[in-house]
């Protein structure tokens, strides 16, 4: 039986998760669905945000939906999403931006990086540790390169090697893999491609580029087709996978109904494609784009539905 963790975590991950899960147990109500708690909101309770009994359940789901998650600027808390992503090995973010006339990849190295966890922090002097490995960079591109053969067969490779030396090695690297592959490739500076994606988005195809490079570019692509609210992503692992909205966990909003679910959505559209299903996948596409089109939106687009009513108006175009 496929297993199906849901981390609903912090703020409007309580509001647009359900949605999406409820989606899901429409299309595939054999699903066995289970519950994990972690999240600031347990840090308050208990001084804990994530403890090692809840890293094992999530190790015995076969996907995991996973919410928002509120990372105060604590020096003493930890990130439960880094936690996560470690310990399950998720080495690869995938964040798709696909619009009118343009089908983007960002694929992003997910364990290492700025987001290396490797930090001192002093009374005059905090320090992070970029680490950059070939094993890292080799695994990572090597995804992104499987992705663009089965895509357009072009990889775009952001760096940032005029400064960094560490990015001299991932470019290196990335190159090397390109070029024995067979796949087209091209190289451009981070900064530079963040304009040019914005720009002539149809150029590109799959991007591959460090971690926090990834993390800046796709939330500025995000732009492209009207925000955070509407972009998903998925974390994979050799044998693990996360599914997760890209938005933070907006506690402005959180409790109020306001907050946008399509990203949740997307979210499990790209579970269920991991998981096999992408009929499904593509049956939750098909529903967001049908409730869109009949004027039924979230405010943040100009609409005036809840998050509620936008997701019951997704299930409707299911059941039809």
């Amino acid at each position: 039986m496929t297993r199906i963790a849901i981390v609903e975590g912090d703020g409007i991950g309580h509001e647009v998760i359900p949605v999406a899960k409820n989606v899901l147990e429409l299309l595939h109500p054999e699903y066995e669905y289970f519950s994990v708690d972690v999240g600031y909101h347990r840090w308050e309770q208990t001084g804990c945000p994530c403890a090692d009994r809840d890293i094992a359940a999530l190790k015995t789901g076969d996907a995991i939906l996973f919410g928002a998650i509120t990372t105060p600027p604590m020096k003493d808390y930890q990130s439960v999403v880094l936690r996560i992503r470690k310990a399950l090995d998720l080495y690869a973010n995938l964040r798709p931006v696909k619009g009118n006339g343009f089908d983007i990849m960002i694929v992003r190295e997910n364990t290492e990086g700025l987001y290396s966890g490797i930090e001192e922090i002093g009374t005059d002097r905090a320090t992070t540790l970029r680490v950059v490995t070939r094993k890292g960079t080799e695994r990572v591109v090597r995804s992104a390169l499987r992705l663009a053969h089965l895509r357009n067969g072009r990889l775009t490779i952001g760096h940032k090697a005029n400064v960094l030396k560490s990015d001299v090695l991932f470019r290196d690297i990335c190159v090397a893999e390109a070029q024995s592959s067979g796949v087209s490739w091209n190289d451009k500076y981070i900064d530079a491609l963040a304009l040019d994606i914005l720009q002539y988005p149809a150029k590109y195809d799959v991007v591959v580029t460090t971690n926090i490079f990834g993390d800046i570019l796709s939330d500025v692509a995000s732009y492209l087709i009207g925000g955070l609210g509407l972009v998903a992503s998925a974390n994979i692992g050799d044998r693990y996978a996360l599914f997760e909205p890209v938005h933070g966990s907006a506690p402005d909003i959180a409790g109020k109904n306001l907050a946008n679910p399509i990203a949740a959505l997307r979210s499990a559209a790209m579970l269920l494609t991991y998981c096999g299903d992408e009929r499904g996948s593509e049956r939750i596409e098909m529903a967001i784009q049908d409730v869109l089109t009949e004027g039924i939106r979230t405010r943040d687009l100009g609409g005036s539905a809840g998050t509620r009513e936008f997701g019951e108006a997704v299930l409707r175009k299911l059941q039809e």
